[in-house]
């Protein structure tokens, strides 16, 4: 009897023993989700995040999910994107630019959001409390816009001293602020602007025809990712309008390009993903200033034009295409 007892006994720990080993399942892997304004989803900029993930360790389809929706340059459809994400379970949103920024933080305020190259000052603009402890659920890294489109318009004059009448082509869903902020460093400039609206890729050729027609001497692209998405119109219509042209992007085949590397945001939110991934709290994460900027000349571009750039200008270049 006593025998049955202990044998019961014993039987019945080794059976709580079992079931305390027993596996959960498998654990959760981490989702990051990414909001984007006008690039496709396989755009190969992406993989900018995707480098930056793996050398923290975090590989796609492994150890992590990167789930990427695209508004494609219908920015209504931002809100349902952006939801779409949070169904998803996404525990990071990586926003693009200020518009998907927005559009994040609108959609949620206990997901974290990482801003990758947002295009204005976010403490100014009252998206975080201050740059060292932004305070809410927004860390990130931002670019100071309007300085550079003033920097744009002094490299152009540098480059073609003799030109004073200059188009400036600006989409207004991304630099509503751009004539104003243009407007000051053309003055000091003393270069005339003409300004012309492009609100998707069919506007392109109309816009640079335009320009033809105002007989500028030159133009200036206003930062907006639809340029982006459109940079091998943008190229062949400055060349066949014999319009010399600089932009944001660095591939973008016109003759000058100057500012953040297109990829290097995306690159910088692969930290901020790997922070907040290990625990990190996005109100502790400092928000910080893209401040790699580069110069590229295209000198190939500036044949088609029959165009002399200056050497104080290729001195200054980070990259020259010959």
């Amino acid at each position: 009897m006593i025998r049955r007892q202990v044998l019961f006994a014993l039987g019945l720990g080794l059976a709580c023993v079992s079931s305390l080993a027993l596996p959960e399942g498998p654990a959760k892997i981490p989702a990051v989700g990414l909001l984007v304004t006008n690039a496709p989803v396989n755009d190969p900029l992406f993989d900018a995040l995707r480098a930056s993930l793996r050398d923290l360790g975090y590989k796609e389809g492994q150890n992590v999910t990167l789930k990427i929706v695209s508004a494609e340059g219908h920015l209504d459809q931002l809100p349902g994107l952006a939801a779409e994400l949070i169904d998803q379970g996404v525990d990071v949103i990586v926003a693009t630019n200020e518009v998907s920024t927005r559009a994040a933080q609108k959609a949620t305020t206990k997901i974290p959001i990482v801003m990758a190259g947002y295009g204005y000052d976010p403490f100014s603009l009252g998206l975080i409390d201050n740059v060292r402890r932004p305070g809410g659920n927004i860390t990130g890294t931002y670019s100071s816009t309007p300085d550079l489109e003033g920097k744009r318009l002094q490299i152009l004059k540098q480059t073609l001293p003799h030109v004073s009448y200059v188009a400036v082509l600006w989409d207004p869903a991304f630099a509503e602020n751009a004539p104003s902020d243009l407007r000051r460093a053309a003055e000091v400039l003393h270069v005339r602007l003409e300004f012309i609206e492009v609100h998707g890729g069919d506007d392109l050729r109309s816009a640079f025809q335009t320009a033809k027609r105002k007989r500028v001497g030159a133009a200036l692209l206003v930062w907006s990712p639809m340029f982006y998405v459109y940079r091998e119109r943008v190229a062949a219509f400055a060349v066949e309008t014999k319009l010399p042209t600089i932009a944001t992007y660095m591939d973008l085949g016109v003759l000058l390009s100057y500012g953040p590397d297109t990829g290097e945001g995306l690159r910088r939110a692969g930290y901020y993903v790997g922070r907040l991934l290990k625990g990190a709290k996005p109100s502790d994460l400092p928000v910080e200033q893209l401040s790699k900027l580069r110069l590229v000349v295209n000198l190939r571009t500036a044949k088609a034009l029959r165009l002399s750039i200056p050497e104080s200008v290729l001195i200054r270049a980070d990259e020259v295409i010959e």
